[in-house]
Parts: structure tokens; C-alpha cells; sequence
């Protein structure tokens, strides 16, 4: 009997001896299994000292990885100044391998290891990471590579999210509709704004994909990672990322004043470094209500994989009340 398999985990020591054979970096002498969120993600140290990070990618609600734009975003980016964690080839010249596992071929990507701490709690790091976001999206101006395969609009942010959402085996009848007319008001909500900014996104860009580290004495600059989420998109949306994760995503939660602080912190640091204009503005608090319907599809998406149990139906009851009350959310400037 053919058992079907959603998803397999191998092991830090297969993936170094996969990299071993398609990758020109030598013998791997160390390997660890990082985590298992939207993809796996490894670490990998060689005998020449050099380590690197390995990402086995999944496949996604959306569909495959970015890969040929991901790849060539991130040497535009690392040539125009920007301080990123570059992708390493493959010896044949591929920006990725596929690798044949039980449940079919998976992409392996490797990129640059770096070294730091994710952003913390002070006005200096939140800067630089604000600084550091707004250099990302002016280089993003001048890129002319690959074409990425997702657009980060509404459709791809919220719309297609929501289906997924209502397709959910923990969803009810009586919460179906519910998210539809919460859906559906955010979406007209943000189409009534008129046209708002669009920049290169890193698309996750929370303070957690990025670390802060010593540039010159008395200075602090962010390092940035993980660009599995990157592509064209709402400049609103991808500053929506860090207050939404700042923001207690709870049913009675509210910004405390520390949360009102780091963003006011954030949002000045960005506006210092790269003008927003006062429509973006005002779309950012819409738009991380985008972000948590996105969240919530990306989690009904992995059912196959993490189980039901990962969107339990009171949790989606306590979003429903969450939501409800983001519609009149306001952020402090």
C-alpha cells in the first residue's frame, strides 16, 4: 500500500550531505535543523570555515517559491548597499537544487550565514531597522531583474487568503459569513483610499527577519534575511508588519504604551530616511487587518500538514471579535 506523505522533515545530516554534492563548498563538519515553520530551514558549517544557512522550501497556499527573483532581488539589493543575506549557486550555476523527497522534488536554497541579534527593544536598533527597511525599498526603485511570480496586492493579501480562510475544516456556518463581510469591507475600505505607494517589499518584515549589529563605533544597521515573502507591493502593507506585530492579536488587546513608543520610534526613522505619503499613512492600520487575514490563510493552508488543530474554531471565533474591532484601529504618529 502507498502511503500519501504531506510533508517530510529530513534530518540536518541529510541536507549537508545533499549540499556536499551539488554545492562547490566542501565538506560539511557541522549541520543543526534551525526550525520547521513555512519551510525548513538548516544550518551548515564547512571545513573551510564558512557557514551557510539552507532553506527546503514548501510549497505555499499561493503556490512554489519565488526562486529566480528572489535570488537576483537580493544581489540587486546586496549591490546597491543594502546589507542582505545573499543566495549561494548551486555548482551548475542554479540559483536552487530540487531535492526528490517522499512527497515529491522540493527546492534547497542556500544563502550567506549571518551573525547578530533580531531587533530589539531600544530607539537605536528600532531605527536602524526602519533605516535599513527604507533602503531596501529605495534601491528597490532600480530593479530591473526577474519578474516575481506574486504580486503583494489585495487579491494575493487578502483576497485569495480569505477563501482559503472559509475553506477551513475548523470554519463554521455562523463564522463563514462573518469573515466574509469583514473581508470584503476591509478590501472596499482600502480601495476607497485612492491610490497608495507600491515599493520592492520584503514582505515579513517584523524585526525578527533582520538583526541589528555595530557598523561604525556608535552606530547600529540592520541586517536583513529571509526574503521568502519578497515582490512588488503596497508600501502600507509592508510597513503594516512591524505595528501588527507590536499589536497584542488578541480579542480585548490593545497597543500598550511601550508598542506606541517603538512604532512612533519606527515610523520617524522611516520617514527621515524616505518620505510616506499621508494616504499610506493612513492605510497602514487597515493594512495590518490585511496582514492577519493573510496569517489566517497561510494557517488554513497548512492544515494538510500541521493539523486542524492549528486554527481551532475558538480561535477563529476570538479573530472574528479581534477584526471587529481593528476595522476603527488608529496608530499613534
Amino acid at each position: 500500500m502507498q502511503i500519501d506523505i504531506a510533508q517530510s522533515t529530513p534530518t540536518a545530516a541529510a541536507i549537508a550531505r545533499i549540499v556536499e554534492q551539488h554545492y562547490d563548498l566542501g565538506r560539511v563538519v557541522e549541520s543543526e535543523f534551525l526550525r520547521r515553520s513555512f519551510n525548513q530551514v538548516y544550518r551548515l558549517g564547512f571545513s573551510s570555515g564558512q557557514r551557510v544557512v539552507a532553506r527546503l522550501c514548501t510549497e505555499r497556499p499561493r503556490g512554489g517559491p519565488n526562486l529566480p527573483f528572489e535570488a537576483a532581488a537580493l544581489a540587486h539589493w546586496a549591490r546597491s548597499g543594502c546589507s542582505v543575506s545573499r543566495s549561494l549557486p548551486a555548482a551548475n550555476g542554479e540559483v536552487a537544487i530540487d531535492v526528490p523527497l517522499p512527497e515529491g522534488r522540493r527546492a534547497l536554497m542556500l544563502f550567506e550565514h549571518l551573525d547578530g541579534e533580531f531587533t530589539g527593544d531600544s530607539s537605536e536598533d528600532i531605527s536602524a531597522f526602519a533605516r535599513g527597511l527604507a533602503a531596501l525599498h529605495t534601491a528597490g526603485e532600480r530593479y530591473a531583474g526577474p519578474s516575481s511570480l506574486y504580486d503583494l496586492d489585495l487579491d494575493y493579501l487578502l483576497l485569495r487568503p480569505l477563501e482559503g480562510l472559509l475553506r477551513a475544516p475548523t470554519m463554521t456556518a455562523a463564522l463563514r459569513p462573518q469573515f466574509e463581510s469583514l473581508g470584503r469591507r476591509l478590501h472596499d475600505d482600502i480601495i476607497a483610499m485612492g491610490e497608495l505607494a507600491r515599493v520592492l517589499c520584503h514582505g515579513d518584515a517584523h524585526g525578527s527577519n533582520n538583526f541589528v549589529v555595530g557598523a561604525a563605533p556608535g552606530e547600529r544597521e540592520a541586517v536583513f534575511f529571509d526574503f521568502d515573502e519578497a515582490g512588488p507591493g503596497y508600501l502600507a502593507y509592508e510597513l503594516a508588519v512591524y505595528p501588527w506585530i507590536l499589536h497584542p492579536r488578541s480579542a480585548d488587546g490593545v497597543f500598550s504604551d511601550k508598542a506606541k513608543g517603538q512604532w512612533r520610534t519606527f515610523i520617524a526613522a522611516y520617514r527621515k530616511a524616505r518620505p510616506v505619503g499621508d494616504a499610506d499613512l493612513a492605510a497602514i492600520a487597515r493594512f495590518m487587518a490585511v496582514r492577519q487575514f493573510w496569517l489566517l490563510g497561510e494557517y488554513a493552508g497548512r492544515v494538510p500538514v500541521w493539523g486542524s488543530q492549528a486554527i481551532p474554531t475558538d480561535y477563529l471565533r476570538r479573530q472574528v471579535t479581534m477584526l471587529t474591532n481593528w476595522q476603527s484601529l488608529e496608530l499613534p504618529l
